[in-house]
Formats: C-alpha cells, sequence, structure tokens
C-alpha cells in the first residue's frame, strides 16, 4: 500500500497525517511550531518528525508517493510563498527547500492553508462529489479556498481565493490588518462579530443583554442569541445581513454549486445559514440562487487532508 503525508503548519502548532491514496487518515500527530529566529527550525522540524513516525509504524521510504505542506500565506504556483508573517518567513520558494531538505525521496508540494482546506472538503468532507465550491472559513480572520472545475484557484501570486479583503464597507474608519479599511474581513470574521457586538452595546444602553455580565465572544453572541437575547439578536442579525451580501458578491463573480462555512463562527450551526440568506438572496446574481450551503465537515484536519490531496493532484503529474 501506499501512503502520503499531508502537513498543516499553524502559527501553534504543526499538524501532520498520514494517509491513504485512497483517503483514508491512518494517524494525526502535531508537533510545536518553533517561530522563533524567523522560523527557520520549523521545515527541519517537520522533516525530523515525519522520519520518525516513518520508524515508528514500521513503513519504508518507497511506501510513500509524497508529503503535501500548507501554510498561512500566499503560494503561487511555483511554491513560492510571499510572506507568511505568523510563522516569522518573508518571500522565499518554500518547494525547493522542501525539496533540499527531504532530497529526491518524496515529491513536495506546497500551498496555501485555506486552499489546503478547501481541497479537503473536496476530496473527504462536504464538498466530496463537487467540482465548483468555496470554502469560507470564519475564525479570527476570513480565509477562503475556490475550486473551479476540480481544481483549486491559487491565482499569479497565490492570493485566488483571499476573499476576505475585498472591500464592502466605505465609511469605516479603522485600519484592517491588510492595511486597507471597509474589508469583509473587519465585519464578518470571529472578530468582526465581537467588535460588531462591543459597539452595539456601546451605542445602545438601554437594551438589556445577558452579553454585559460576560466576556463577549463570537461563541458567546450565538450562544445568546439562540436563547433570545435581544441584543445578541440585533447583533447577530447584523453580521448574517452583511455575511449574506458579501458571499453574495463572491458568489456572483464565481458562481460556485456549493459553498461550506467553517471556522470558529460555523460552530453556531446552521442558524447561521439562515441568518444569511435572505440577503445572498436579495444581492446575489440570479444564477447563483441555487447555490446549497453547508457546514464544513472536517474541522481542523481539513488542511491535513487537503495537503495530501494535493500531492495526487498536483504532485504526481
Amino acid at each position: 500500500m501506499k501512503y502520503i503525508y499531508g502537513v498543516d503548519i499553524g502559527g501553534t502548532t504543526v499538524k501532520i497525517g498520514r494517509f491513504t491514496m485512497t483517503g483514508e487518515l491512518l494517524e494525526k500527530f502535531e508537533i510545536p511550531t518553533r517561530t522563533e529566529e524567523d522560523g527557520k527550525k520549523i521545515l527541519p522540524d517537520v522533516r525530523t518528525a515525519i522520519y520518525d513516525h516513518i520508524d515508528q509504524v514500521n513503513a519504508d521510504v518507497e511506501e510513500f508517493m509524497g508529503i503535501g505542506v500548507d501554510v498561512p500565506g500566499p503560494v503561487d504556483k511555483k511554491g513560492i510563498i510571499h510572506n507568511a508573517a505568523n510563522l516569522g518567513w518573508k518571500t522565499f520558494n518554500l518547494e525547493n527547500e522542501l525539496h533540499r531538505l527531504f532530497g529526491e525521496e518524496f515529491p513536495v508540494k506546497a500551498l496555501n492553508d485555506a486552499d489546503a482546506a478547501a481541497l479537503g472538503e473536496l476530496w473527504s468532507g462536504s464538498g466530496k462529489g463537487y467540482d465548483d465550491l468555496m470554502v469560507v472559513t470564519l475564525g479570527t480572520g476570513i480565509g477562503g479556498g475556490v475550486i473551479c472545475n476540480g481544481h483549486i484557484v491559487t491565482g499569479g501570486m497565490g492570493s485566488g481565493g483571499e476573499i476576505g479583503h475585498f472591500h464592502l464597507i466605505d465609511d469605516e474608519e479603522e485600519t484592517c490588518g491588510c492595511g486597507n479599511k471597509g474589508c469583509f474581513e473587519q465585519y464578518c470574521s470571529a472578530t468582526g462579530l465581537v467588535r460588531m457586538a462591543t459597539k452595539y452595546l456601546s451605542e445602545n444602553p438601554d437594551v438589556d443583554s445577558t452579553l454585559r455580565n460576560e466576556e463577549i465572544s463570537a461563541k458567546s453572541i450565538m450562544d445568546e442569541f439562540k436563547k433570545g437575547d435581544p441584543a445578541a439578536r440585533a447583533i447577530a442579525e447584523k453580521y448574517g445581513y452583511l455575511l449574506g451580501k458579501g458571499l453574495a458578491v463572491i458568489s456572483s463573480i464565481l458562481d460556485p454549486e456549493l459553498i461550506l462555512i467553517g471556522g470558529g463562527v460555523a460552530k453556531a450551526g446552521t442558524v447561521l445559514i439562515d441568518l444569511l440568506k435572505d440577503s445572498y438572496m436579495e444581492f446575489v446574481f440570479h444564477t447563483g440562487r441555487d447555490v446549497k450551503f453547508e457546514l464544513c465537515k472536517l474541522g481542523n484536519d481539513a488542511g491535513i487532508y487537503g495537503a495530501a490531496f494535493y500531492v495526487l493532484t498536483e504532485g504526481l503529474k
């Protein structure tokens, strides 16, 4: 039997999974992401962890078809990463460095983490059976992965699917992490939802809410919304309106069959889809009205699935 490794490099941990060629996850494990010294220890640590694991499972190197590695930054078609601030990395050819570390024993492919999540859902998650889909992750920021005709859209510089930073609101005074103002991410990420809630509670002191008595988070807002809290309802409805509007803009351009929603905010469940649908239908181009909405299935494992699948679709050509 042949195997593939999928590696998901995050700012805190590196997740690694061993897969069969048909998408079965056999084992997964984690190592810490050592970002000191501009992240120069990260890739050597990955190499050590993989070779140690091969020894632990009594496998031979010849049984492995390749390694897919995803990272939190834009990766272009040549395998060049264009900065990954959370890892301390500047621009360099990630695939070349991986080839240097692993030699000729493994085909190695690199891609963006949101793109990997989309490929993972396509291979073994909620996107199985679809050719055109979009994955939206609503966490600290907004991640996006776009699949067209069964292939990931990377773009010329590796930022294809970077949906969090299109302009949504004109009169925003605060600056987004990308340096612009009024980005989709500023309102519809988990961070944006908390910011919206804090502002609403400040501007509406007469509205009674249990949110005033607890630390505000995306989870607490959605939990209180489900309980009927009046402030949480107003906040969640505005959030859903903006989320639906933003997704309608993207859908009108990409025309996906399926939109999958993941990330921390999606833990609220299908109520999130209910909140966004009306505004989505109001703003989307008519051909997008039949799009299906689902929640992502693979959770935090989507990246390792997608990184492994990328080896199958691109690394073995």
